[in-house]
């Protein structure tokens, strides 16, 4: 069954056509004896509906052309709730990881001081996993391509791989509906 990739209002650009353009209607179409709909369809204002894979949403990039993934990076800020000689348990006394996703050292995770005293290699971990992201996130994607372009070529083990990175790569792009709780 298909699932709505894109959203109404959307901005995405139109590969086929070499443009941006913005949905305008979602368009399902059904086939009897179905409860979902078989496909889905895009109306963008381009004279013609245009399937999921012919578009690509505004913030998607690739992380090999220089995208916004390319600069996630672990740095060290200096503790301020703590003395060094207080915190010399620390993998780094006196400093704490910071990982900032944009070239200009801004935006990214940080954690409060209270979390990292707590559990400081855990945090660490945290900090290299998270700046390791986009690069595992290529490797999934090269993975995924792999396997995509020689399916029975592919060992079992393999096969399950790509699909299971196909479907986090799904999560990463989809967005999720209001459900109106908060988890806690």
């Amino acid at each position: 069954m298909a699932k709505t990739v894109y959203q109404r209002n959307q901005k995405v650009w139109v590969e086929s056509v070499g443009a941006w353009a913005i949905i305008e209607k979602i368009v399902p179409i059904w086939a009897k004896g179905f409860d979902e709909p078989v496909r889905v369809t895009y109306d963008v204002g381009l004279g013609r509906e245009f399937l999921a894979h012919e578009l690509k949403p505004e913030d998607r990039m690739d992380p090999q052309e220089g995208g916004v993934l390319s600069n996630w990076r672990v740095l060290r800020a200096r503790n301020k709730w703590q003395q060094e000689s207080d915190c010399l348990h620390h993998p780094f006394p006196g400093t704490y990881p910071v990982v900032v996703t944009d070239p200009n050292d801004w935006g990214g995770w940080r954690t409060p001081g209270a979390e990292y005293d707590r559990d400081p290699r855990k945090i660490e971990f945290q900090a290299k996993l998270i700046a390791a992201a986009p690069r595992l996130h290529a490797l999934s994607r090269e993975i995924m391509t792999l396997v995509g372009d020689h399916p029975e070529d592919a060992p079992p083990a393999l096969l399950a791989l790509a699909q299971k990175a196909a479907a986090i790569e799904r999560e990463l792009h989809e967005t999720p509906a209001a459900s109106g709780s908060v988890e806690g």
